[in-house]
């Protein structure tokens, strides 16, 4: 069985347990994906129906060829099921998860623009005194004579988000079968509408 699917994040919310107490949730449109092909470590999944004129030839050709409408997105997942019967053509829908199952939420954050190193990198600020001209300033960012350059991957100022992240063991709190949508305990990256993989987690164990 395929534990990993494409969605789309619509929001942020809250519900509330049976002792009253809120609970920030996020909700997700999950699905229906359809499975375009497959190998023993990756499965290609295809998501959101897009008209074959503004499909690129090469890609209409593959969907006629599978009998399947035409998909906006194609993307290879981790192929993490122990089942070697992967049916080409098949959907994946949002039945795949369970009230109570922990899953793994891949996307890109949210751009923050330029950012300076203490936000960026948590950096300690300097000496706050009145003679301290280096409060929020990076500071020395080389070496002497040798080897007379920074080295690549230094903390520096910079572009802060819009970075591929995982926010893993997110715990799901309602499933809608009626209309694909799962709301899942705390935030998942990315904005509204920005698209999602959502995969049974790894490091923590799923109710049976």
């Amino acid at each position: 069985m395929v534990d990993t699917i494409l969605g789309r994040k619509i929001g942020m919310t809250r519900i509330f347990d049976e002792n009253g107490t809120t609970i920030p949730v996020t909700a997700i449109s999950v699905g229906p994906c359809v499975i375009l092909g497959h190998t023993d470590k990756n499965i290609r999944l295809g998501y959101e129906d897009i008209e074959e004129k503004d499909t690129k030839k090469p890609q209409l050709g593959m969907f006629k060829k599978l009998n399947v409408s035409p998909k906006r997105i194609i993307r290879e997942v981790r192929n993490r099921t122990s089942d070697q019967e992967v049916k080409v053509g098949s959907e994946v829908k949002v039945d795949i998860f369970k009230k109570g199952d922990f899953v793994d939420v891949v996307g890109i954050s949210i751009g923050k623009g330029f950012a300076g190193g203490m936000k960026r990198w948590n950096w300690k600020c300097g000496d706050m005194a009145h003679g301290s001209m280096s409060h929020r300033r990076p500071g020395s960012s080389g070496s002497n004579t040798t080897p007379g350059r920074v080295f690549k991957g230094h903390h520096l100022p910079g572009h802060l988000g819009n970075s591929q992240t995982t926010v893993q063991n997110l715990k799901i709190m309602k499933v809608d079968l009626q209309n694909n949508i799962i709301l899942v305990k705390g935030q998942a990256p990315g904005y509204k509408s920005s698209l999602l993989i959502i995969g049974k987690a790894k490091k923590k164990q799923n109710k049976a």
